[in-house]
């Protein structure tokens, strides 16, 4: 079963919820409040087959399971948001496309989510208090198969397993202003994995394939006139979070395979207002991505794969910046980006692997004021592998490799001009 409530907040409060287990209270104060309270105890299955022969328009899929979602909105009134979500057991898209002979543009999108938490905060103030816990597994797979697909069309083919997700958007006007504060706490103890294949004849637009499996994520996102003021526990201690794309086409003409893992992310992102983050990140499990891609005759081919433990992203197009950071891995870490290729043009191959990475910069033009406090330690083993065959003849192959224990990145930037 699957617990799901949404809220939304505008001059008076109204709440609904969907399952008896989803308590949601509005309290008619000045603020608003919700306290919601999920348990997820069985398996939540969604699954999609589709056998499909010479369609000239397009194949339009979207598949997804989901064990515990909340969405709430605000609006011109501030709010609180109070809530724990737990899933217990297992949680599995799958998506199988038959294709033969020629299609048009092929989209689809499979996602599996553990728990998901998203509110908006539109001229007000939001505070939250949100605890997400994922013990099951958390799996999510597309296949294409068929003797003669044929992607005339070119499209987007992706699979996306996550484990926690809270997404929080504030927006202000002027002097009303808008404002996200509060604590995030996450942990994740089952297996995250994504995978993607296929195996088509012939591709001729761009065709895309994407695998992602992240255990613990966190993003939030603010206009002008908003602030944010934020903290964020992350734990990822399953035995395995899993990115594993594999592309084998006989004729490519414009074709990327690429695959992400990763057991905690967190990014804050302001454009008018002061941006203050605490991140405390802490991983265990084995991080892993492949994206694997061959084709005989290829154009443009693409491979690329990135698996990061532990990743913090801060970003303040205006003055103020205060970060407190700390991560700590101790998991094993490997990236692996394949190509093989018979005869054509350009092969792009990448890999990129890291334990601990944290980004924060502040607006230059407005007199950037930065200050951060890192603390990273990494004592899992890292790798990055990129592997480029070319059995024939080619144009360009540019290839790269990259895996690093600790990286840290500050800085001031302009927004813009010369």
């Amino acid at each position: 079963m699957v617990r799901l409530a949404r809220i939304r907040l505008a001059g008076t409060i109204a709440a609904t919820a969907m399952c008896a287990a989803a308590a949601t209270e509005v309290a008619a104060q000045d603020r608003g409040l919700v306290l919601n309270q999920q348990l997820q105890l069985g398996d939540v299955v969604a699954g999609q087959t589709l056998n499909v022969v010479d369609v000239s328009d397009q194949v339009t899929v979207s598949n997804v399971a989901q064990g515990n979602e909340l969405i709430g909105a605000g609006d011109g009134r501030d709010f609180d948001v109070r809530s724990s979500q737990d899933a217990r057991n297992d949680v599995s898209a799958a998506t199988v496309l038959t294709l033969d002979g020629p299609t048009g543009r092929v989209t689809s999108v499979t996602q599996a989510r553990g728990n998901y938490l998203a509110g908006t905060a539109t001229q007000a103030q939001m505070g939250i208090d949100a605890t997400q816990g994922v013990s099951g597994d958390v799996t999510a797979s597309t296949e294409i198969t068929g003797q003669d697909a044929q992607l005339v069309g070119g499209g987007t083919i992706a699979a996306s397993a996550l484990g926690n997700t809270v997404a929080l958007a504030g927006n202000g006007s002027g002097s009303n202003r808008a404002a996200l504060l509060g604590t995030i706490d996450q942990t994740a103890t089952g297996v995250v994995r994504a995978t993607n294949t296929a195996s088509p004849r012939f591709v001729r637009d761009p065709a895309e394939f994407s695998s992602q499996a992240v255990a613990n994520a966190v993003q939030t996102t603010s206009g002008p006139s908003a602030n944010q003021e934020l903290e964020v526990r992350q734990r990822s201690s399953g035995a395995l979070v899993e990115a594993d794309t594999g592309i084998y086409a006989g004729n490519g003409w414009n074709l990327a395979a690429r695959a992400h893992a990763g057991g905690n992310q967190a990014g804050f992102y302001n454009q008018g207002g002061s941006l203050v983050t605490t991140t405390d990140q802490a991983n265990s499990a084995v991080i892993r991505s492949e994206a694997e891609l061959s084709s005989y005759d290829f154009g443009k081919a693409t491979a690329s794969a990135s698996a990061i433990a532990n990743e913090v992203n801060v970003g303040n197009n205006d003055i103020y910046v205060d970060i407190d950071n700390t991560q700590l891995n101790t998991g094993g870490v490997e990236a692996t980006a394949s190509f093989v290729g018979q005869k054509g043009y350009d092969a792009y191959v990448g890999a990129n692997a890291a334990g601990n990475s944290v980004t924060g910069y502040a607006c230059g033009d407005c007199g950037g004021d930065l200050n951060a406090r890192n603390v990273q330690t990494n004592s899992g083993n890292v790798s990055a592998f990129a592997n480029t065959t070319i059995n024939g003849s080619g144009r360009n192959v540019i290839a790269g490799a990259n895996a690093v224990g600790n990286t840290a990145t500050f800085y001031v930037t302009r927004t813009g001009g010369n």
